[in-house]
């Protein structure tokens, strides 16, 4: 009777070691980058938050008196976290249900389908700095052609980004303004839902709502869960827009000397990444931004962990 030759426990140890090895090389180039872009920047950031840390001195630990200066005592924690959670509800909401509606609009157009597509995708191409400054000249209370426009039909005449009332609608409006990139994920998606189950709905009886409610959407919903969990994640960092609307909206576009007032109008645009920015470089108070840097990560992860499993549901393998 012929043995078989069986593989010694050595060997195999062997060469479990060599696919290690190889899986490892193939990983490391992302090992790198979530080491020193993520991994280390986090764990600092919360080191330094029980530091006592200006960014020139060497930091001491102080416990947890930076967090009890942030909720407690730092006047405009609160307000920024309203102002934000407030830009999540609404101007995800409207930008996801904006961007769907161009693209559904845009799939049935039959002929300009191409223009169409170009002219709401430009904007989205357009510096984020210099499309606050144009929308904060278009809707000038005083000067503005928005206004004069709605005076000449005899609407009210909003202050826009001089209004705390109207600073945040403001803001939305301009986020509306550049949906190119949903609406190009949602057109994407909507021209691979498969034909025969329209008209199949079509001979069932179904009428363009029925089809959107029962076909359409069923498909799209992972792209849908996308598109909300991603603007999520960017309006938690909502900084550059909210600024530079204040700074022109106040009169304070540059230059030293020059006095503003954080979240103009009335702190009405004032963010949590500002907040940040404000407590770690006009401050320097390093060990507070940290903090407060360790809040926003904490609530962006608790939304996209919120969002992905209450979408699981509605995803089908």
């Amino acid at each position: 009777m012929a043995l078989t030759d069986t593989p010694r426990p050595a060997a195999l140890r062997s060469k479990r070691r060599r696919e290690r090895a190889r899986t490892l090389a193939f990983l490391s180039p992302w090992l790198i980058g979530f080491g020193l872009f993520f991994a280390y920047p986090l764990v600092s950031t919360a080191y330094f938050s029980f530091m006592k840390y200006d960014g020139f001195t060497a930091p001491t630990f102080n416990g947890l008196k930076n967090w009890t200066y942030l909720f407690a005592h730092y006047p405009f924690f609160w307000q920024g976290l309203r102002n934000t959670l407030w830009l999540v509800a609404v101007m995800v909401t409207l930008r996801v249900a904006f961007g769907l509606g161009v693209g559904v609009l845009i799939t049935k157009v039959k002929t300009g389908a191409g223009f169409f597509r170009t002219a709401f995708y430009l904007p989205y191409l357009a510096p984020p700095v210099a499309a606050t400054m144009a929308f904060a000249f278009l809707l000038n209370p005083g000067t503005g052609p928005v206004n004069h426009l709605l005076g000449d039909l005899g609407l009210p005449r909003p202050g826009w980004f001089t209004d705390p009332d109207w600073s945040k609608p403001a803001l939305t409006l301009l986020a509306m303004w550049g949906i190119g990139d949903l609406m190009v994920i949602f057109m994407a998606a909507l021209l691979d839902v498969p034909k025969e189950q329209y008209e199949a709905a079509e001979l069932d009886g179904a009428g363009p709502w029925q089809r959107f409610r029962f076909v359409t959407l069923p498909n799209i919903t992972p792209i849908v869960l996308f598109a909300v969990v991603t603007g999520v994640i960017q309006t938690m960092q909502y900084y550059t827009q909210a600024i530079v609307a204040g700074k022109v909206a106040s009169g304070v576009i540059g230059g030293s000397g020059q006095q503003f007032e954080p979240g103009y109008p009335h702190g009405s645009t004032w963010t949590l990444p500002q907040m940040v920015y404000n407590l770690g470089f006009q401050r320097f108070d390093t060990g507070t931004a940290c903090a407060a840097a360790l809040v926003l990560f904490a609530i962006s992860m608790a939304f996209t962990a919120l969002l992905l499993r209450r979408g699981s549901g509605l995803v089908e393998d």
